[in-house]
């Protein structure tokens, strides 16, 4: 069964995850296809396929939405407690990267 695309209050996600549809968007611009994209979010790829389906539906307001999530990141100072949990973070998402691109 496909997952639908859902709005809780936090943009639209693949219902039954947070994964939102900006959070595809990432990979989906950079050329990956569905079945890469579902392989790092561990989830099925009809799921991200559904969800890729909702962004090019939705281009112009989903592409506008997140540029301004893209340009929020980039102004925002994060305390450095937290910098530090997203360098630890970044390094484990790394490797998985580099483990699902092994494959």
């Amino acid at each position: 069964m496909t997952a639908r695309i859902i709005d809780r209050g936090r943009g639209p996600e693949i219902e039954g995850t947070r994964i939102t549809v900006y959070d595809v968007v990432d990979y989906w611009r950079k050329g990956w296809q569905h079945d890469q994209i579902a392989g790092l979010f561990r989830l099925p790829p009809d799921d991200v396929q559904e969800a890729i389906r909702y962004i090019e539906q939705h281009h112009d307001e989903v592409m506008a939405e997140y540029q301004k999530i893209l340009d929020r990141h980039r102004s925002y100072e994060y305390p450095a407690d937290v910098k530090e949990r997203l360098r630890r973070n970044r390094e484990k998402f790394q490797a998985r990267l580099a483990e699902l691109q092994a494959t």
